[in-house]
């Protein structure tokens, strides 16, 4: 079977399955471009809120396939360069997606699969997940923002020790770290992602998108540009219809409805 990325709806939310059994979900330059145009479906339309990505069956992605890879050293190096070009605008397209984005991660998230749940705004994984930057293992080095996500969200030492021993790590310890959202019940990831994302879509999509832009922006910004940044948003959310509906509702003790 061909590797493809399952799109369906549940309610206000996106589900993207990543599907290569084969291969154990490995991710490939037609899964690229299928989640690219997703998000850019699911930004469009207003009745989309958030978007869960889980992997089809009991593991969430191997990474690269690795017959693919061994296939492209035959080819010029430019060949996988727009290979990766093609994963990483994928990346990109999740991080400035203006809605929230959920990795579901049940099993084993390695190389490529580590990376692409780093990129997600949320991670929830089942208890029994594990998760390993594989690429040293193999005479390879990260792609897919990996090194990116790591560095900034652990201490250099346990990032460098993940990514040149190629240790597996698994749930409950990135769950300790402040990686990992939340965790779950072998079998529950989805279930609980979907949750997560109910309340989420419960919220002011604008407020949402500011958020995850300043998010996005604090880490190169200094202490001045990102105060300015903040009041910006601040500004133009406070003149939004959803901030009257949502002082409103809380004033009068009522759940409010957001546009």
């Amino acid at each position: 079977m061909p590797a493809e990325l399952k799109s369906a709806s549940h309610g206000q939310t996106m589900v993207l399955t990543l599907s290569n059994p084969e291969y154990r979900n490995a991710l490939g330059p037609d899964i690229y471009a299928a989640g690219i145009e997703a998000l850019n479906v699911a930004e469009s339309n207003p009745d989309i809120r958030s978007v869960v990505i889980v992997g089809e069956g009991a593991i969430f992605c191997a990474g690269g396939n690795l017959q693919r890879l061994l296939a492209n050293r035959q080819q010029p190096p430019s060949h996988q360069a727009q290979s990766i070009e093609g994963l990483h605008s994928w990346i990109e397209a999740i991080r400035s997606f203006p809605k929230p984005v959920i990795a579901a991660v049940e099993g084993a998230a390695a190389g490529a699969g580590f990376s692409l749940a780093l990129a997600c705004d949320f991670l929830v994984a089942a208890t029994n997940a594990v998760f390993v930057m594989a690429y040293s293992n193999i005479a390879l080095s990260p792609d897919g923002g990996g090194s990116w996500s790591l560095s900034r969200a652990l201490p250099r030492q346990l990032a460098t020790q993940l990514m040149m021993c190629g240790e597996r790590i698994g749930a409950q310890r990135l769950h300790e770290l402040g990686v990992v959202n939340r965790l779950s019940d072998a079998g529950s990831a989805l279930t609980d992602a979907l949750t997560l994302s109910a309340d989420l879509n419960a919220r002011a999509p604008n407020a949402l998108a500011s958020i995850k832009e300043l998010v996005n922006e604090a880490s190169h910004n200094t202490l001045n540009s990102q105060l300015a940044a903040e009041r910006d948003h601040f500004i133009r959310n406070l003149h939004h219809a959803n901030a009257g509906i949502g002082i409103a509702a809380f004033l009068s003790k009522q759940k409010p409805r957001f546009d």
